[in-house]
């Protein structure tokens, strides 16, 4: 709920604001971009305030139930008998393992995790897009609930999901070279497997 802030154009003389508020309220969103049709998939996941003392349950017990809830969705977009081998690019977040990630994997069995090296989200294509998901939905924009901060960020990834070739500039733009020669490997690879389809 705290708005993130970046440069904007304003009238001469009057400094544009945002206010502020003193809240705790999150929310986290769970994506997963194709790399071949830059579809868009994702999932979000509201954290209030006193969260834990009304669920009992912490911050990455309640994270690694949406990460498993996630994988869920994408094995059912990406169902095995369409999409034999679907590799997930993830950090080392702790909520990306646990038991709850364990059963969601064993239930779709064709998923499977490509592990980035610590501190490299560089390396990850997905960064670049939520760094303009945030740009389009959140920056120097105050919410008052979390329901107004939940329909800005789907306007926003409907937005993507329907202006695929935008997501494709993004994840395959000028940035690309740095990802990494494996990253240019599995999307050319890709494109070629679907041309000969």
């Amino acid at each position: 709920m705290v708005p993130t802030l970046g440069a904007t154009l304003g009238v001469k003389g009057h400094r544009p604001t945002v206010g502020t508020r003193d809240c705790k309220d999150l929310l986290y969103v769970l994506a997963v971009v194709n790399l071949v049709s830059a579809a868009v998939h994702a999932n979000t996941l509201e954290s209030p305030r006193g969260a834990k003392r009304r669920t009992g349950r912490g911050k990455t017990r309640r994270l690694q139930e949406a990460f498993a809830a996630h994988l869920r969705h994408v094995g059912r977009v990406y169902p095995q008998e369409r999409h034999p081998r679907v590799v997930l690019l993830i950090d080392n977040a702790p909520w990306h393992r646990g038991k709850p990630i364990d059963d969601a994997l064993r239930d779709h069995p064709h998923l499977e995790f490509k592990r980035l090296p610590s501190y490299s989200p560089q390396l990850n294509p997905i960064e670049r897009f939520w760094k303009k998901l945030r740009r389009r939905a959140t920056h120097n924009r105050l919410f008052d609930t979390l329901a107004d901060l939940k329909a800005s960020l789907r306007a926003s990834l409907c937005y993507f999901q329907t202006m695929r070739h935008k997501v494709r500039s993004i994840i395959e733009g000028r940035r690309r070279k740095k990802a990494g020669n494996w990253v240019r490997s599995i999307i050319e690879g890709r494109r070629r497997k679907k041309a000969g389809n």
